[in-house]
Parts: structure tokens; sequence; C-alpha cells
């Protein structure tokens, strides 16, 4: 149940995980981080696709510092803007100039309105001033002038238009509208447009106006806007048009269908080439790598000094990079980078035919992508876990890089962001959440059995919790019991500051040698010690385990009883009993207190074991089942005996120590006595005497004694007919 409940955790976790994703490619939300991932991963195929090396179509023409100096502070008089386009046409020969530059307010640098004023009052009647002034006054018209040296050649204006919400004014004239019909949505409330003269006088003008992204990089361009009844071209498309000899814009859709739905891609053909659009007449930025476009001086184009080669047959753009004029933008490429060459990057794009456009199905399909994919690998991860989910996450993130490129390659611009981060994410929050769920399990795991078992054994079993449980089960387990001889008698002769160490210190020490058999401390009654083996770890050897612990003990009693008599702390003897049987195993007791702790006849058997060591003068006793599942130890067969409760026999034994290794002598006694108890169970008095005499004589034992007693006692009064051999045991 636990681990379905972490599962359904899980799985719903997941699925919120997919829906947020959803939700943000669909545009119900928008998440700012999403947007960044985007912006970087279009940036980074951008910059690793872009084509490089120098466009011989294409020259900017910039207003640079050296321009400046040698002609004066902008804005230049009209006049020097009409040699400056008659030098571009006439000597340079170039095919269409666009201006990144309004020109809005009337040129007075001549003084022509100043002579025409005195013209009409102090020198209105002097005959030779106004022959003069008839005379000069066409070349000092700067406006008339620039508009002459306009008309009649490719050229573009440039204008802005104000977005909704910055202001209605309107100033200029602008050109007439490129499509007779409103295309888009978010149409301007204002303008700032070119002197009537100059506009009337150009064949084209087209707006310069940046659309950023929310993080204020320049990566689409609109090359169509809708305002009032109609629909306007970019600077960059009208350039091009007249650069292509001025023909009428036209405008249409292509529609296609995706996934049964019906979408519809504008497109507009400028100077006869076609160019699919985005949402609101937008256009990915084909920028390309390193400076592909001459930038040339516009002093220098003025001074005639400026290489024809790069000016020949291409289309200028006017624009300026000097201090306070530079108009610096941010782009995929730089931080400062002059807007002028953006409207190069776009022409370039149209005539190669590489501007790209987020096509109308993209988000739809974005949101079928994060949905379907999303719910697939939440089941492989539920399902399979974390490597095969590895595997099926970067497969595929591998199918949406493939789908990336391939879209890319049709010049389509598909967010997928979104889809990878689904995927990614979601592999991450399973990682996550199955590194905390088993972390989690891990402190349960260490709660519940930390107490019993040894650090070790808790680390071992949390490393797979569902397999451990301390719910009830009945298993075959081997159970020790062990108990202080006369703890009662030298209790009450010590301080209990003094008792409560001697307890700790034998605590202590007898319960770090059951750890490190594996085994399992069930409880400490007063001076005894209760432990079992073969639960909660599988333990095959739980038999072995459990009688080298009880030897072990016996064995650090010397050194235990050394420090205690250096305290002048009496000297501690222990019982130990060891039994193996069927057992119920798990958290056991009432609503107020459980534990977890063995149950069984088996259990009860190896308290009584413990009991009786002190009858035969042994330090251990096990059963016949227990030395039956111990290949590992040498035994030697102690008595038959019925417990209190039983009424079975069993037999019991002293373990003598490893197999491997065990001295001949202790051997030999072994055999001699297990000879003489069969002798006894026969009712040979004398020969089983004969042998016990011999055995006690060569090494006195309290268990020669005792059955040298009972021999004594049978011979004055002799068993009964029927007798077994079986000592019963009417006590605890």
């Amino acid at each position: 149940m636990r681990r379905l409940s972490s599962r359904l955790a899980q799985a719903v976790l997941s699925a919120l995980f997919v829906l947020l994703m959803a939700a943000h490619a669909s545009g119900l939300i928008v998440i700012a981080p999403m947007q960044r991932a985007e912006a970087w991963l279009y940036d980074s195929v951008l910059r690793w696709t872009a084509p490089s090396g120098p466009d011989d179509r294409i020259a900017i023409l910039d207003i640079d510092e050296a321009s400046l100096k040698s002609v004066g502070r902008w804005p230049w008089n009209r006049d020097q803007m009409a040699v400056l386009v008659e030098q571009l046409f006439d000597r340079y020969g170039v095919a269409a100039v666009g201006f990144d530059v309004v020109f809005a307010e009337p040129d007075t640098s001549s003084g022509l309105d100043s002579l025409k004023r005195l013209a009409q009052q102090e020198l209105a009647g002097n005959r030779d001033f106004q022959a003069v002034l008839k005379q000069v006054a066409p070349r000092l018209d700067y406006d008339a002038r620039f508009a002459q040296a306009l008309a009649g050649r490719p050229v573009s204006l440039g204008y802005y238009f104000i977005p909704a919400g910055s202001g209605d004014a309107k100033t200029g004239r602008l050109p007439p509208p490129s499509l007779p019909v409103a295309m888009g949505e978010g149409a301007p409330t204002g303008y700032g447009a070119n002197q009537a003269v100059f506009q009337d006088a150009a064949q084209g003008a087209g707006f310069f106006n940046m659309l950023a992204d929310p993080d204020g990089t320049a990566r689409q361009m609109q090359l169509l806007t809708p305002y009032g009844a109609g629909t306007y071209l970019a600077l960059s498309a009208s350039t091009l048009r007249v650069a292509f000899g001025g023909d009428p814009v036209t405008a249409g859709e292509e529609q296609i269908r995706v996934l049964g739905r019906r979408y519809v891609t504008p497109w507009i053909e400028v100077g006869g080439l076609r160019v699919p659009l985005g949402a609101n007449g937008a256009v990915h930025v084909p920028y390309r790598a390193g400076a592909p476009f001459p930038y040339i001086s516009a002093g220098a184009v003025l001074a005639g000094k400026a290489p024809l080669a790069q000016l020949e047959n291409r289309i200028v753009l006017l624009g300026s990079t000097a201090p306070g004029l530079a108009d610096l933008r941010v782009t995929p490429f730089s931080n400062r980078f002059p807007g002028v060459e953006i409207h190069a990057h776009l022409i370039a794009g149209m005539l190669d035919g590489s501007t790209r456009i987020t096509p109308p199905w993209a988000n739809d399909v974005r949101v079928l992508v994060v949905v379907l994919l999303g719910g697939l690998l939440v089941g492989v991860l539920l399902r399979f876990g974390p490597l095969v989910g590895l595997a099926s996450t970067l497969a595929l993130l591998a199918v949406l890089a493939a789908a990336y490129a391939a879209a890319w390659s049709r010049f389509w611009v598909v967010p997928m962001a979104a889809p990878m981060l689904t995927v990614a994410g979601l592999y991450a929050l399973n990682t996550a959440y199955g590194f905390f769920a088993t972390t989690r399990s891990k402190r349960q795991m260490t709660k519940l059995f930390g107490q019993y078992v040894p650090p070790e054994l808790a680390a071992e079993m949390s490393l797979d919790p569902a397999h451990y449980t301390m719910e009830g089960q009945s298993r075959e387990m081997s159970v020790l019991f062990s108990d202080i001889r006369g703890f009662t008698d030298f209790s009450e002769n010590l301080p209990p500051a003094d008792l409560a160490a001697v307890l700790n210190a034998y605590l202590s020490t007898m319960t770090r040698i059951v750890q490190q058999q594996r085994g399992t401390i069930d409880k400490y009654i007063g001076d005894a010690i209760m432990a079992f083996w073969n639960a909660p770890v599988d333990l095959s050897d739980h038999a072995s385990r459990a009688v080298q612990t009880a030897l072990d003990m016996q064995a650090a009693l010397p050194q235990l009883n050394q420090e205690f008599a250096a305290r002048n702390w009496p000297v501690v003897k222990i019982g130990v009993g060891v039994n193996t049987g069927r057992m119920s195993v798990g958290n056991m007791g009432s609503e107020f207190r459980q534990s977890y702790t063995v149950m069984g006849d088996a259990v009860n058997l190896g308290s009584r074991l413990e009991g009786i060591t002190k009858q035969y003068g042994v330090g251990i006793l096990v059963t016949q089942p227990t030395v039956e599942a111990d290949p590992q130890h040498a035994f030697m067969k102690i008595d038959e005996v019925r417990v209190k409760g039983k009424a079975l026999p069993v037999a019991i034994y002293e373990p003598l120590g490893a197999v491997a290794g065990l001295p001949d002598a202790l051997k030999a006694d072994a055999a001699a006595f297990e000879a003489a108890f069969a002798r006894y169970q026969a009712q040979d008095w004398n020969a089983a005497e004969v042998a016990l005499d011999s055995l006690n004589a060569r090494a006195p034992r309290t268990l020669y004694t005792i059955y040298l007693e009972r021999i004594a006692h049978f011979r004055t009064a002799p068993p009964p007919a029927d007798w077994d051999g079986v000592f019963v045991y009417t006590t605890k």
C-alpha cells in the first residue's frame, strides 16, 4: 500500500507538471524561465547555422564620427543630402537607397526665408535684389533641391509608427498604403513621417520600428503593419520593392492542413519575391555571422573618395553608428548591434528566401506534443524505473531535436523548448521524487528497525525497503536468550549508580556481539537479552550465527570481568539458550505500545533452555533443530528433557566450538560423555558410572557430578519400567 500510494503521488505530481507545461505552451499562462529557455534555444541554433562571408548585394552608408567631423553635425542640410543622393546614383551607380532616418522638419539653414522676408519688406522696391533673389532662390531651397534629387530614383524613405497606448501624434505625410486592406492586429495610433515634399518625390517609404522580444532582443521584425484602412511595408521590404522597379505589392494566403485542422499562412510578394509571414506580419530576422555588409563613411561618399566596388549595383541603407546618433539594438549576436544593419539582414534574407516564420499550427502541435510525450514518459518512468526512463528521455530528446532541425531546414521556427523541458523536467522530477522517496524510506526503515538491528544492517535494508516489513509473518528462525546468573543477589549489594554502570557495560558488550552476527535485538528484560535471527533480514545460516553469538558471549566474559574486578564489581556469569524453529515475527503489542518481536512455542523453549543451563553447569544449551541447522559447529549431547508445558522430549546440546580446529582432546571427552550418556539411558549404571568417574578425574565438571548423582539415586530408587531416559523439569 505504501508503494502504491507513493506511485500514485508520483503520477499526480508528474501529471500536474505536464499540465503546467501544456498551459504555458498554449499561452494560458506565461512562465518566464520557459521564455528564456526558448530564446536560448533559438539563439543557439541561429548562431550555429548562420551563414558567414561577405554579401556583395547590400552596403551600409554610415553617418559615422568621421563623417560628422568632415561634414558637420547632424542633421546635415538638405543640399548636402541632395549631393549625397546624386553621388550615390550618378557616381557610384547604386541599385537603391533606403533611409533609416526621418526628414520631418523643413531645412531653413540656407537663409532663403530671411531673404524672402527682406524682398517682401525692406527691399521690396529694390529691383536688383529681387532679380538676384529670383536667380539664386532655386539653389537656396534645400528641401526642393533634396526632393528633386529623390525624384525618379529608387529611394525609400523611413518613418515610424507610434504603438497603441504611446500617443496619437501624426506628423509628416505617410506614403500610400502598400495594400488596400488592413492585415494583422495591434494597429498603431500615430506616426512620425517625412515632409510631404519628400514623400511625394520618393518612390517608396517604409516604417523602421523594431520588434523586441520580452528580453529586449530583436529576433523578429514586422514586414507589414495595419494602419487605418490599409497595410504598410517595413523599410526593408519597401527598399527591396523600389530596387526591383517599384511594382505594387501583392498578398495572399496559403492553406495547410495539420492533424485534420486547416491553418492559413499569409504571404506578400515584393519585387517578384514571395515572403511567408508569421503572426502580425512578422518574420524572424535571418542574421548572418561575422560582418557580411561593408560600412562606408557617408563623408567619403560626399567627397567622392569611397571605393566604387563596395557600392556599385548594391542596395544601400543609410544609418548612423556615431555616438549620440547610433540606433543600437540587442540581437542574438551582439548587445550593441546597429539597427540599420537589421534591415540589411532582412533584405538579404528576402533575396535568399531564408526568412523564417513561426507557422500558425506551431502552438497547437506544441501543446499536443507536450501532452502526448509527457504522458508517454510518465508511464515509462512509473513502470520501468530510472534506467529505462533515462534511455527513453534521451531518445525523446533526440527525436525532438531532430524535429526542430527538420522544421528549421524548412525555415520554420517551431518553439521546442517546452516539449524538451517537459521531457527533461519529467525525468528530473521523477528522479528527484524517487531520491527523496528512497531517502524517506531509508529514514523510515532506520526509524523502524534501527533500535533492533545494527546500523549497517539497517542501511542494507534501506537499499530495498519494499522487501522488508514489520507486518506479522511466520518463518523459520533462531532465537537466543541470555541471563546473568545470580544477578538478584549481587544487584542488592551494589549502589544504584554502580548497578546501572554494570548493566550498561555488560549489555553494550553483548549487544555488540549480537549485531556483529547480524542479529536483531528483541528486548532487554532486566539483565536478560533476547535476540533473534532471520528477520527482518533473510539469513540462511541463522542457526550458525545464533550459536556463534552464544560462544562469543561466553568468550567475552573474562575480559569484561577483568574490567569489573578493577572497579570492585562482582564477577558476571551468564547462561545462554538457543533454539531454532517456526516462529511468528512482526510488530506486536497493543494500541498503546508495540514492538518488533517473535512469539511461539519455539521462542518459549529457547527461554526454558537458558533457565536450565545452570542445572547442568554449562554456559550454553541448544536444541536438536539448532544442531541440525548448524553444520559449522560441533556439539555434545547433554540430555533429553521435558520442559514445563511440553509433552514431547527435547534433546539438548552444548556447543563445543567451530568444527574446524576443534581440539582432539575435546572431541575425545565429548565422545566419551555421549557414550556414558547412552549407557545411562540404557540403565547400565555401572558402565556409565565408570566412564563418568574417568571423565571427572581428568577434568571435573558439574555435568559429570549431576549424572553420577542421578545414577546413585536410581540405584536406590530405580525408574519405572517404561522410563524413556528423559529428565522432566517441573519448573521454568
